[in-house]
């Protein structure tokens, strides 16, 4: 049987710890892939969205184990990336809901 993982409380611990543990010892089944972010974030958006959204993103997020801005942004850059990849052009003529 796999050792547990203990609980790293600073980044000094887990420093000393990846550095020492032979990992192949643990479980690691329970773990989840994790995005660091270290692009400086310049522009800011402010949206309005309807609760019954809000409340299916939160969730998400929290699913994800995530805040939900950043679940958000990473929605946005996936979309943003798959758009890209497919050669999707970016411009797109919108028109009112109901217009013909």
């Amino acid at each position: 049987m796999k050792k547990r993982l203990p609980r790293l409380r600073t980044d000094t611990q887990a420093e000393r710890f990846v550095a020492e543990a032979d990992l192949t010892e643990f479980d690691l089944g329970d773990m989840k892939p994790m995005r660091f972010e270290f692009a400086r974030k310049e522009a800011r958006v402010n949206m309005r969205l309807p609760d019954a959204l809000l409340t299916a993103v939160k969730s998400a997020a929290d699913d994800a184990g995530i805040p939900y801005q950043r679940f958000i942004r990473q929605v946005l850059e996936e979309a943003v990336s798959r758009r890209n990849a497919t050669g999707t052009s970016t411009r797109r003529r919108v028109t009112p809901s109901g217009a013909s």
